[in-house]
């Protein structure tokens, strides 16, 4: 594992995850500008400022909390981009690729930090470490909030895409459930982890959902990207 000086860890950690987030969120609110609905332009959302999509409890406190308490991963939101579905030009449509627009933009981003590589052979190795780790954690970071954001429960992505695709006596019970869908995500990936570790057991439904798929993506886009 490459050592370096704590200020430049938080950096090669820090920098990748906020344009992750903010590339994500401002992928939802040009999608939905597209599609006919304002709202996010006039809350001056379609910005690259990071401050602009961080959330203090979500983006700073709670993967905070979760370092601080050695948790084996990591879990975060940004500041949802606002979006009046009613005022998209077809809503249920629409609404899929306004949700698909985020994870989309993670797995492009992925993409491009596999293809930025192929530089390092070419940067003094002083510069070329640092960017290096920088650039797995971008990968990683990347896939790993795309599928996590695909998983079929609202609000996460996933769960606006199976709303907008599902038939609508499915898909409305399904929209209900919005409400809750922190609380589940929360209780699930973070609840009962902690009430499995107190019992002496090592559970973690994150790993056992998606470890496999972020393995299996990432080594499909280094493949694409000629990294072998």
């Amino acid at each position: 594992m490459d050592s370096f000086p704590p200020v430049l860890d938080i950096v090669i950690i820090a920098l990748p995850i906020l344009v992750a987030i903010t590339f994500h969120e401002a992928a939802h609110g040009y999608v939905a500008l597209r599609c006919g609905d304002t709202t996010a332009l006039r809350a001056r959302r379609l910005s690259l400022n990071p401050l602009r999509h961080i959330d203090p409890i979500g983006t700073v406190a709670l993967p905070g909390l979760l370092i601080f308490a050695g948790s084996p991963f990591l879990f975060g939101y940004a500041k949802p981009v606002p979006v009046n579905f009613g005022a998209l030009r077809h809503p249920r449509r629409d609404m899929v690729f306004v949700a698909l627009a985020g994870p989309a933009m993670n797995i492009g981003l992925a993409f491009i930090s596999a293809l930025m590589f192929h530089l390092l052979s070419f940067l003094p190795e002083d510069f070329a470490l640092p960017l290096a780790k920088g650039l797995r954690t971008s990968l990683i970071i990347n896939v790993t909030l795309a599928l996590f954001n695909m998983l079929p429960l609202p609000p996460l992505d996933g769960g606006r895409v199976a709303v907008g695709l599902l038939p609508r006596f499915m898909a409305n019970p399904l929209a209900r459930m919005e409400k809750w869908g922190f609380v589940i995500v929360f209780g699930a990936f973070i609840g009962i982890p902690y009430i499995a570790h107190l019992l002496g057991k090592d559970f973690s439904l994150f790993f056992w959902l998606l470890a496999g798929p972020i393995d299996m993506v990432i080594k499909t886009i280094l493949f694409l990207a000629g990294i072998h």
